[in-house]
């Protein structure tokens, strides 16, 4: 499937290796980013924005022809019954949920921009899942044992400075990665549709009327981004991971993809709790918002259309009313 779409556009490949974490970040984005007002969050997609509401979706994509093209459907109602409700298991419970979205989301924009109707079959959307994780895996779990590993040997570091250590490098090797895959047009493009949507959030959660003009004196950075998730997801692996030292390499990097769920889920938490604080929670990621500049650009007026009208779409009543429950097949 890689292949397959990789040959057929030469203008917005979605499945270079730069796009994989930039879609993770952005599922943590859409997951995180909730409006006081009403629950609402975002996700950049291929000529698109997809907005959840507080009982549906809304996905608007630009069509090669310039039109716009649109769809709603319901949220998954599992996601507020039971355990899935408790603090830790929610966090990655809506994580997968979002995953499963995301990429349907994915596949119905790419069909949408590129003027293709083909679309992915269960099998392409399990290889595509799979390479993404063990890309992840491998550059963000593996590759920061190994490097940790060797600067500890060298300089005879303790358990605890190796822990610390592993953390650094692995927040190092985030940042390059999404400052090199910005390098990248087809990147810069999704990291556009990026900054439409929290300008979009932004002008919604502070009263402002939605229109382009409005929304574009917005900022692009919003403090309830997946791409600081990500980082608050680093400083609590090195908490975590330090309970769990010692063994070989293989074994090590397997413990800490097994406790990924724990990792995401107290993660979670902590950003859920620090974005309904105007204190502590304002400065605790106040740090991490530095990296937004990486990971949007600044919008046009057709890229803020459509993250505007994708919000309206979420939240409209009508819309959830004739919302259809979307599959995987």
């Amino acid at each position: 499937m890689i292949a397959k779409y990789a040959k057929r556009t030469k203008q917005m490949n979605i499945f270079k290796l730069g796009f994989l974490p930039k879609f993770f970040a952005g599922m943590a984005s859409l997951w995180i980013e909730e409006s006081r007002r009403i629950p609402v969050g975002g996700q950049a997609v291929i000529e698109g924005v997809l907005m959840k509401g507080p009982e549906h979706w809304g996905l608007v994509v630009r069509e090669p022809d310039g039109g716009l093209w649109s769809k709603a459907w319901l949220g998954s109602a599992w996601l507020k019954r039971g355990a899935w409700t408790w603090p830790v298991i929610r966090g990655f419970a809506s994580m997968a949920d979002m995953m499963k979205i995301g990429m349907k989301a994915l596949s119905i924009s790419a069909e949408r921009a590129l003027g293709e109707e083909e679309s992915f079959s269960v099998t392409e959307m399990a290889v595509s899942i799979i390479a993404a994780i063990l890309m992840v895996a491998g550059f963000f779990i593996a590759l920061p044992v190994w490097l940790s590993d060797s600067i500890a040997s060298a300089s005879g570091a303790s358990f605890v400075a190796k822990n610390l250590i592993e953390g650094l490098v692995r927040c190092a090797v985030f940042v390059a990665y999404i400052a090199a895959i910005g390098m990248w047009k087809d990147i810069r493009r999704v990291f556009a549709y990026h900054g439409a949507e929290h300008k979009t959030i932004n002008a919604y959660e502070s009263g402002l009327p939605l229109t382009p003009q409005s929304v574009a004196s917005c900022s692009r950075i919003h403090r309830r981004c997946g791409t600081s998730f990500l980082l608050v997801v680093v400083a609590v692996s090195i908490l975590v991971f330090s309970f769990f030292g010692g063994g070989p390499l293989w074994r090590r990097a397997a413990a800490r993809v097994l406790l990924l769920p724990l990792v995401i889920g107290l993660s979670y938490e902590i950003i859920r709790g620090a974005s309904k604080s105007d204190t502590w929670g304002k400065y605790l990621i106040m740090p991490a918002l530095s990296l937004q500049y990486l990971t949007t650009r600044a919008p046009d007026t057709s890229m803020l259309e459509v993250a505007i009208k994708s919000l309206g779409l979420a939240l409209d009543p009508e819309a959830a009313a004739t919302a259809i429950t979307l599959r995987g097949d």
